[in-house]
């Protein structure tokens, strides 16, 4: 190097510099790729993701060669910046050479190209692993070596270190489809967390509760069986004696009409189209319930405490609409749960499922405890509210306007008063 010179010294610099940049940006974009879109094209064919796919599935070994050129590089490029500075001004210039050399490394070789992959992996990671890969052959002998010294110094403090750690878990991939942005549409990304909120959700959850639930009373006149047969406007009715504690099946309606069109039912024979109850334990996944559902061939399960007594009734519609949305048709005559008004407040039925006001309002009440808004308010006031009482909860002024017995009928919640703080609750 002595003999040669100082405008080669210079040349051979600048190739150093350009070789490290090209160490520095592979070790970045090789981390910074995504590996499920890497998967995917290696699936697909892709020859440069499949080379990329060997280098990272040993990352110990990537980045040993990596580091290995790198470093050689950047003391090579000091060796001959010194004898550069030797050769020009002698010793005292080192010092500068030095100093300068360090400006240029650190700019040229290491933040701007780290950058420039940071924001292009694959268009810098793909490339390079046609590099890398005979690179990782012609050195492996320093890099086993290396890599063996590294891993046993890693093991003092780590006991599993080759152990994976790219599975995600559930509100990982919720971030991922959240973040997914115009990759999967809104609709699409609503239907898949709410996949994944079926993990976090039982059926008390999505039930319909003990006290909207329509059945038949047997022990009525037959007249009046028939009348609710011929009116209501669900396919399958529980069947009773006296009261829902006493259930003795299910009725499929569409079935029992044929009979009752034809003149052919009436009390005795209604027991032929009774299917048996399919109970449901309270606290079951929803995810564990539908796989029931599907096994068992069923649509409707009622839900019953540790005591059997029924709690309320969960349908396969329910489960559905916690993925899709809503998308059953309301029942004419039915009245619905909220109402709004012209100050933008609505009047909600205290019998309403918090679940399904925030999912149809957009609102974050507190699901984490009571299921309905008459218990949440109930919860808050810990004691049996009369009408014009007014209540904060999570934000939401919440006015009791009518009660019935020790339960509320109707409230009426009003925009979320933000400069309030999100845990102050308070009554009035």
């Amino acid at each position: 190097m002595s003999e040669l010179p100082v405008w080669a010294l210079f040349l051979v610099l600048a190739l150093l510099i350009i070789l490290s940049a090209f160490f520095s940006s592979s070790e970045t974009a090789m981390m910074a790729l995504n590996r499920y879109r890497l998967k995917n094209l290696a699936e697909k064919g892709n020859r440069s993701a499949r080379l990329v796919s060997f280098l990272l599935n040993q990352p110990d070994r990537l980045l040993g060669v990596i580091l290995l050129g790198n470093n050689l590089v950047n003391l090579s490029a000091a060796s001959i910046s010194t004898i550069a500075a030797l050769r020009i001004y002698g010793e005292p210039a080192i010092a500068v050479f030095t100093f300068v050399l360090t400006l240029v490394v650190l700019i040229f070789a290491e933040v701007a190209p780290k950058t420039l992959a940071a924001r292009h992996p694959e268009a810098i990671a793909f490339p390079a692993a046609y590099v890398l890969v005979p690179l990782l052959y012609l050195l492996y002998p320093f890099v086993w070596a290396v890599n063996l010294v590294a891993n046993g110094f890693i093991r003092l403090f780590m006991r599993n270190p080759d152990r994976s750690h790219d599975a995600l878990n559930q509100d990982e991939l919720r971030t991922v489809v959240q973040e997914a942005g115009s990759l999967i549409p809104k609709r699409h990304q609503s239907m898949l967390l709410g996949i994944l909120d079926l993990e976090r959700i039982t059926v008390e959850d999505i039930m319909v509760p003990r006290s909207a639930i329509e059945g038949i009373d047997i022990d009525e006149d037959w007249d009046e069986i028939a009348n609710q047969l011929t009116t209501s406007h669900h396919t399958r009715l529980p069947v009773y004696h006296g009261n829902l504690d006493n259930i003795i099946g299910i009725i499929h309606l569409r079935r029992a009409m044929h009979a009752l069109r034809d003149d052919d039912l009436d009390k005795d024979s209604l027991h032929e189209y009774i299917r048996p109850a399919y109970f449901v334990p309270e606290g079951t996944p929803v995810t564990t319930q539908l796989l029931n559902m599907q096994k068992e061939k069923r649509r409707m399960g009622l839900v019953v405490d540790e005591y059997g007594d029924l709690m309320g009734i969960v349908t396969l519609d329910e489960i559905l609409e916690e993925i899709v949305g809503d998308f059953t048709t309301q029942a004419p005559g039915e009245g619905r749960e909220f109402h709004p008004k012209s100050d933008d407040s609505y009047m909600i039925n205290g019998s309403a499922s918090i679940r399904d006001l925030n999912r149809k309002m957009g609102w974050h009440l507190p699901v984490d405890g009571p299921k309905t808004l008459n218990g949440l308010i109930l919860e808050k006031l810990e004691d049996i509210p009369v009408s014009g009482t007014t209540i904060l909860v999570d934000q939401y002024p919440i006015e009791v306007v009518q009660t019935m017995g020790a339960s509320v009928r109707m409230a009426r919640i009003y925009p979320r008063v933000s400069e309030y703080s999100s845990d102050t609750d308070s009554a009035a």
